[in-house]
C-alpha cells in the first residue's frame, strides 16, 4: 500500500477493518475500497500491486464483490484483462447492499418461518414457540413491505424521508407527554 496516497491508504485500511464487522473479510473490504476511490477501472494485477496482496487473494475477493453486485466488470478493446469499477453513487451502493442482505439473510428466514407456521403445535411449548415465531414473521413481513416501498422511492424523496426521523421522534415525544400535539 506504499504506492497509495495517505488519504487513500487510510480509507482502504479503514474499510478492511470494518469489513469484518459487515460480514466480509478484511481483504475484500480493502479491495472494494480501492476500486471505489479509483479514478479509473482497475484490473486484478493493478489491485494486487497497489494493495500488496497475492493475485489469488485478489481474484477471490473480486468474485465475492461481484456476487454482492458491488463491482462492475469492464473490458477494453485490445486488452484481454478484466477491469473492475464500482458505482460512485452512495445511494445505489446502499440499495444494492440492502437488496443483497435481504436476499441472503431475510428471505431464508421468512421462508423458514412460513414453513414453521404451517405446523400444528402438539405441546404448550410448541404453541408458545409458534406464537413468538408468528410475531417475528409479522414484523419481518412488515419491514420487507416497507423496504419494497422505500426501494421504489427516488433519491430525493428517500433523503427527505430519512431526515424526517428526528422530527417525527420529537412529535411523538411531545404527544407522549400528554400534550395535544399534532392531529391527524
Amino acid at each position: 500500500m506504499h504506492s497509495l496516497s495517505p488519504l487513500v491508504r487510510s480509507f482502504v485500511a479503514h474499510f478492511g477493518e470494518m469489513g469484518s464487522r459487515w460480514g466480509i473479510n478484511r481483504t475484500v473490504g480493502q479491495i472494494y475500497a480501492l476500486i471505489f476511490v479509483s479514478p479509473a477501472p482497475l484490473n486484478a494485477d493493478d489491485i494486487a500491486d497497489k494493495l500488496e496482496f497475492s493475485r489469488s487473494n485478489v481474484s477471490m475477493g473480486l468474485k465475492e464483490l461481484q456476487a454482492w453486485r458491488l463491482v462492475n466488470l469492464r473490458h477494453f478493446a485490445g486488452d484481454r484483462r478484466e477491469y473492475f469499477d464500482a458505482p460512485s453513487d452512495a445511494w445505489e451502493i446502499f440499495r444494492t447492499l440492502a437488496e443483497e442482505r435481504r436476499r441472503r439473510e431475510i428471505e431464508p428466514t421468512l421462508s423458514m418461518l412460513r414453513n414453521a407456521l404451517l405446523e400444528e403445535p402438539t405441546t404448550d411449548a410448541d404453541r408458545l414457540a409458534l406464537e413468538r415465531m408468528r410475531g417475528m414473521h409479522d414484523l419481518i413481513e412488515l419491514t420487507t413491505t416497507w423496504f419494497d416501498d422505500v426501494q421504489r422511492m427516488d433519491r430525493q424523496t428517500l433523503s427527505r424521508l430519512m431526515k424526517m426521523g428526528a422530527k417525527v421522534q420529537k412529535v411523538l415525544e411531545f404527544a407522549g407527554r400528554g400534550n395535544a400535539g399534532p392531529t391527524r
